[in-house]
């Protein structure tokens, strides 16, 4: 299955190819086509991913070794407000020479293409429970409302009605002891 054009993330190695002991670096921005992700946050369609990438010509194909950058978007998963964080990841990846072992990904018409496999680390490293800080205390169960950062409640009342006979055995037992702790007053 070859592509007739190399995509935006094809590189060419002609110049390496079998010749081991030989390295290039190359830097490229690349606007994405179409969003990466499919969870509560991804990196947007048009946005840009930056990568720098080091290819080394070994026996078995070329060895690309890179960092990746790029920003994603989405929701938080405790309060649902909108978020944006930048997400950085390292690859490394054997691109085989075509007849070698078998392998995932080949040098294809002296190109490496490093979609696939920029892709895959940056949808990766992706937070599957995005917050929009730590310490988020989310929406009441409830009312839907924003909790009171603080104290983890909109109001005074259980954040879970199944908690209610906990919370009034408590009440009583606070009663109780306050009331055995007094000194009898005599009349």
């Amino acid at each position: 299955m070859r592509n007739s054009r190399p995509g935006p993330f094809s590189l060419n190695v002609r110049d390496i190819v079998r010749r081991p002991g030989e390295m290039r670096e190359h830097s490229i921005d690349v606007p994405l086509a179409e969003k990466w992700g499919e969870g509560l946050v991804a990196v947007p369609s048009g946005s840009a991913v930056e990568l720098d990438v080091r290819l080394e010509s070994v026996h078995e194909g070329i060895l690309a070794t890179g960092d990746v950058h790029a920003d994603y978007e989405g929701i938080c998963g405790r309060c649902l407000t909108e978020i944006a964080a930048p997400v950085d990841v390292e690859f490394q990846e054997l691109f085989a020479y075509p007849g070698e072992e078998a392998n995932d990904f080949e040098v294809q018409d002296d190109h490496v293409d490093l979609e696939t496999v920029v892709r895959d680390a940056i949808v990766l490293s992706l937070p599957f429970q995005p917050v929009c800080r730590p310490e988020c205390p989310g929406l009441d169960p409830e009312t839907g409302e924003l909790l009171d950062e603080q104290s983890g409640a909109t109001s005074g009342e259980a954040l879970d009605p199944r908690w209610a006979a906990l919370e009034k055995f408590a009440a009583e037992q606070n009663d109780e002891s306050g009331e055995s702790g007094r000194t009898p007053q005599n009349s």
